[in-house]
């Protein structure tokens, strides 16, 4: 071996519009296996490799030796901002990620409901939205402010009894078992901007949900209004006031993260990346295609009425909040439908998106070159601190 130092650790990428967070790992691969930045890195693994057992090196004989790389925490194709991403032995804290603190800024666009509560879904439903005014959302924010319950979308990746509940959708059946709401915090949550209608480019998808689809949100939606946004309970006498389901058995959900598990910013747990990244990601799968348009296309208000008014919300979340859901309820919460148009993570745990402490996606492209003495940098500082916080322990 050379004897060059081996690169590892924890860094962000800033990930565009339009790409899966699986996408990112990927290209990170793509760029780092043939470069001088990892070469160390991949001979000192082939050379642990040729160590084992004759067992194991048969097990890994069909295996490509990839540099190892993983991400903490999904973000949706529709988002841009930071993705933690972990390399080689970094990946081992990816989980340190799991339960930490996020900032995100979305824009919600009312008047209208999709399958996915979100910019690239079906419409499914439509409300009234003349009354919407920036006074009345700062009031309803107040609701969401706090500890508080918060139902998962009932057009998500999570599974139930082996089946994503978007599936459901497709085939035109209801899921079932009834979606518990889960408990989560919002630490803050402040209006940023106000978009009066005809002054913003936000706009409703184009397509509309088929007919069974809809018919299945009518009955989802029915049941999700009865629910008002409630206080997180404290004791289990508040938790059974609520209506409760049927029992599951431990298959019928998506299991709370572990160790070894990454959730997305929409609170779906995924399994941790290996060395092969070559699977779809199954947290943030859509019912629908994902673009790479900064706004996807989308028709004016078909029935005479004026351009919907928008939000641009700035919050802080514990780990498994929905965004898509906050969208959502908020709509509901002010006697109409909303949207989740946008979304950007500024923020997860220290990482932010200031040019200096996060890696550009467009950096990778310029070449080695450019990316290689940031990765190293960013390599290094992730070293140095974990080393600093290991000797205060």
């Amino acid at each position: 071996m050379s004897g060059e130092k081996i690169y590892e650790g924890v860094f962000a990428v800033h990930k565009p519009q339009g790409v899966t967070s699986a996408d990112v790992i990927r290209k990170l691969q793509h760029h780092f296996n043939p470069s001088d930045v990892f070469k160390p890195w991949l001979e000192t693994e082939r050379a642990r490799r040729n160590r084992e057992s004759n067992f194991q090196r048969k097990r890994r004989r069909s295996q490509r030796l990839d540099v190892k790389i993983g991400h903490g925490g999904t973000l949706d194709p529709l988002a841009t901002g930071v993705l933690v991403t972990g390399v080689g032995k970094g990946t081992k804290f990816l989980n340190d990620f799991l339960g930490c603190t996020k900032t995100y800024e979305t824009v919600v666009l009312f008047g209208a409901e999709t399958d996915s509560y979100d910019q690239l879904g079906k419409i499914v439903r439509r409300g009234p939205y003349e009354h919407i005014t920036r006074e009345a959302v700062e009031k309803a924010l107040e609701q969401f402010r706090g500890k508080i319950m918060q139902r998962p979308p009932i057009f998500s990746a999570l599974k139930v009894q082996g089946k994503k509940l978007y599936e459901y959708a497709r085939e035109g059946k209801v899921p079932p078992i009834e979606i518990q709401s889960r408990p989560v915090e919002v630490l803050d949550m402040r209006v940023l901007e106000w978009y009066e209608p005809g002054t913003h480019e936000y706009k409703w998808p184009e397509e509309e949900a088929a007919a069974d689809e809809k018919a299945v949100a009518e009955k989802l939606l029915e049941k999700d209004d009865s629910l008002p946004v409630a206080p997180a309970a404290d004791d289990a006498d508040a938790t059974s006031k609520r209506k409760s389901p049927p029992a599951e058995s431990p298959k019928d959900t998506e299991p709370e993260p572990t160790k070894k598990q990454k959730v997305s910013d929409e609170g779906d747990a995924a399994p941790a990346t290996s060395e092969k990244t070559n699977a779809p990601e199954a947290t943030e799968e859509k019912p629908t295609e994902t673009t790479t348009e900064t706004q996807p296309e989308a028709s004016e208000p078909s029935n005479g009425r004026s351009q919907p008014p928008a939000v641009k919300i700035t919050m802080t979340v514990t780990s498994g909040f929905y965004v898509r859901s906050l969208a959502h309820d908020l709509g509901k919460a002010l006697g109409s439908c909303g949207l989740m148009s946008a979304l950007v993570r500024s923020r997860q745990a220290d990482f932010d998106l200031e040019p200096e402490r996060i890696l550009e996606y467009k950096d990778l492209d310029a070449g080695e070159e450019v990316w290689g003495p940031k990765v190293k940098k960013f390599l290094d500082e992730w070293e140095q601190k974990r080393a600093a916080k290991e000797g205060s322990n």
